[in-house]
């Protein structure tokens, strides 16, 4: 199964020439993943990170732009967890419009306690939510 939000580019996403910025996309792929956690798998960036004592910084990314993305495009954003270790977790994660891949990437995030900087344990409860996500290239 695949997360999927969609998200319109705005104003702000483009460069001089109408087209998205490319740092822009991290960006959105932040927001993917935001979306992930706290609409798919019910812990959210304010429990985790701001009344908890977890995080989930990117440890790496490969990123390729496929194709440009322009003002008022609404992209699809569609999110699969391609593998779960002990305290990190790969994730793939495409934008497309119309059916065609803008941007596609392969991320690694990974649990920490954000107060000793150090990865943790992913938590059954939260591995079993990631795991319905999980999808083979």
């Amino acid at each position: 199964m695949k997360f999927r939000v969609d998200r319109r580019i705005r104003f702000a996403d483009v460069d001089p020439a109408g087209i998205v910025f490319y740092p822009r996309y991290f960006e959105m792929i932040n927001a993917c993943v935001e979306d992930w956690f706290e609409t798919a798998l019910g812990y959210g960036f304010d429990a985790m990170i701001v009344k908890g004592h977890h995080a989930v910084p990117l440890a790496q990314i490969e990123v390729a732009f496929k194709a440009p993305s322009r003002l008022d495009d609404e992209l699809v954003f569609e999110l699969a967890l391609r593998e779960i270790g002990r305290s990190s977790f790969k994730l793939a994660i495409t934008a497309s419009h119309d059916d065609t891949i803008r941007m596609s990437a392969k991320a690694v995030l990974v649990y920490i306690d954000k107060d000793k900087h150090a990865p943790v344990r992913i938590p059954e409860i939260l591995r079993a939510k990631m795991s319905a996500y999980l999808e083979s290239e």
